[in-house]
């Protein structure tokens, strides 16, 4: 019998172009913190698609993608009717993890945001990580990294709390894996401000630890630390206590 011989899937970086729609703006006619992210996972779904390791590729096998944290730096957020270019490649992994870079150039070709994101594959069922190479095909990444040094530090508790401010998971929450979308905790983190600062800053960087899955009709708590320019924010479910994730954002 002839030995199977597993093919190295040849991959490039993924390429997506935007025009700000003024849907996609805040008050202040700059792209939404949530687009940016959905934007993120667009491209990052489109990509993994390419190379065979998408949604639904792993759907027929029981798992899922999961995203376990993201660092984001925002040299300045796009404005109303920018033209803008994504990019996003995969770029090292480990038996439970694998890392994905995101870069966002302005029509001047000047690099405006950069991020880098861990992701894990999860059993469906059990909602258990698994090995990767048990269920991926072969590939090798794009050995680029946008972001140096320790990329997805370990957020500490917060020290004391100055807002707090509670939200319902709604059904335009969930998505398709059935639990609270990544883009929504940063949403509430940010919402937790009180609206002079917002109005008067803008984010300069983003950094994530997700913990737990956040379930349609839950009611959530966060609790935001302010010190200068830095926020530090702890997302809990009200019901049972259990923390769902944590976020810093520094501020310009």
């Amino acid at each position: 019998m002839q030995k199977r011989v597993e093919v190295m899937i040849q991959i490039e970086k993924m390429v997506h172009k935007y025009v700000i729609k003024n849907f996609e703006c805040d008050c202040k006619e700059k792209l939404r913190l949530r687009t940016l992210l959905n934007m993120l996972q667009d491209i990052a779904d489109d990509s993994a698609n390419d190379i065979g390791i998408g949604y639904e590729h792993l759907r027929t096998v029981g798992k899922a993608w999961v995203l376990m944290a993201m660092n984001v730096q925002i040299d300045y957020m796009p404005d109303l009717q920018d033209e803008i270019t994504l990019k996003s490649w995969p770029s090292d992994e480990s038996a439970l993890y694998t890392e994905r870079e995101f870069e966002v150039w302005n029509s001047e070709g000047k690099r405006i945001i950069r991020a880098a994101s861990q992701w894990i594959v999860i059993d469906f069922a059990s909602r258990r990580p698994v090995q990767l190479r048990r269920y991926l095909p072969e590939y090798e990444p794009i050995r680029e990294k946008v972001i140096s040094g320790n990329r997805f530090p370990k957020l500490p508790a917060i020290e004391s709390e100055d807002y707090s401010e509670k939200f319902l998971v709604r059904y335009d929450d969930i998505d398709r894996n059935n639990h609270v979308n990544n883009a929504i905790y940063p949403l509430w983190a940010s919402e937790s401000l009180e609206l002079d600062f917002r109005l008067s800053h803008e984010p300069a960087s983003m950094l994530i630890n997700f913990k737990k899955e956040g379930l349609f009709g839950e009611k959530i708590g966060v609790s935001t630390h302010l010190e200068n320019k830095t926020s530090m924010h702890s997302i809990t479910a009200l019901s049972d206590g259990r923390e769902l994730a944590r976020v810093r954002f520094t501020w310009r």
